[in-house]
């Protein structure tokens, strides 16, 4: 079950500086010796120093080609034309899916590390298909999805012509087309249109986040906003990627409504000039 069910009321204000987590090792995480503070409105949770050094043994910057353990390559889908190649380690199942917001995914193949590299770098340079969409991209198409059936066949038309392609790793094992949704887990029929939609900023010091939770897909987490006495504001609709939540201390809030920052689409678009974030 998830811990932020629909309807679960949040009141939490940030307490403090935003602290870098320091360094992740055997399953924990091991503080930064440096004390390091971090900006509000950012998504990474590490200091520079600290980042660079998980950097030195990871599978995401191709620090880690001995790790002995099997993976799987997916096709994940986040919206019409948004389907997207990956690779993760088969013990997380679909672990890395649900983390990253994947309204439906299916799984191309399994093997080890180096061949689900090549399989990842195949279907790239082949077929064009790329290993990430911006965050405002994904956000949008879940305004406006089609139906399951579409979804599926989607996936299913490209997930045929990827295993038809010359050049695929001997030693990664094919797997036959399976579509998993994630569409009722995260609550996706909830949301209003895209449009409709505000973004609430990074935190600082003493800033408070007051509403209801409405879904959740990923690091996005959409929320229902109070508003003193049913004011302006009142009733909207804003996500909060949670990810800018790490490294705070969190506090229950005094006040009775949001004091972050809320910022609507065509404010965002004038900030932004247009342009899409990158990230997985």
């Amino acid at each position: 079950m998830s811990p932020l069910p629909a309807g679960k009321a949040l009141a939490f204000a940030a307490v403090g500086e935003r602290r870098c987590l320091g360094v992740r090792r055997a399953g924990r995480w091991i503080v930064c010796p440096y004390g390091a503070v971090l900006e509000g409105e950012g998504v990474k949770s590490q200091c520079a120093r600290c980042a660079q050094l998980d950097r030195s043994r990871s599978v995401a910057a191709d620090t880690m080609a001995d790790d002995p353990r099997p993976y799987g390559v997916y096709l994940a889908y986040f919206g019409p034309g948004l389907v997207k190649v990956g690779i993760t380690a088969a013990e997380r199942g679909a672990a890395r899916l649900v983390e990253q917001g994947a309204v439906a995914y299916a799984w191309l193949g399994r093997g080890p590390l180096m061949a689900a590299r090549r399989a990842e770098a195949l279907l790239g340079s082949a077929l064009g298909v790329p290993d990430r969409f911006g965050k405002e991209a994904k956000r949008a198409a879940r305004g406006a999805l089609p139906p399951l059936p579409e979804r599926a066949a989607e996936l299913a038309r490209l997930h045929g012509v990827a295993l038809e392609l010359a050049g695929w790793p001997e030693t990664l094992e094919p797997v036959g087309f399976a579509s998993v949704d994630h569409a009722e887990l995260f609550g996706l029929e909830r949301l209003p249109a895209a449009g409709e939609v505000a973004e609430l900023g990074g935190l600082t010091a003493g800033a408070e986040v007051v509403g209801e939770v409405v879904a959740g897909a990923g690091p996005d987490v959409y929320l229902r906003l109070a508003a003193a006495g049913g004011g302006e504001g009142g009733g909207a609709v804003a996500v909060l990627d949670a990810r800018v939540l790490s490294g705070w201390v969190l506090g229950a809030a005094r006040g009775t409504v949001t004091t972050v920052p809320v910022r609507w689409a065509a404010e965002r678009g004038r900030e932004r000039g247009g342009e899409q974030e990158g990230l997985f």
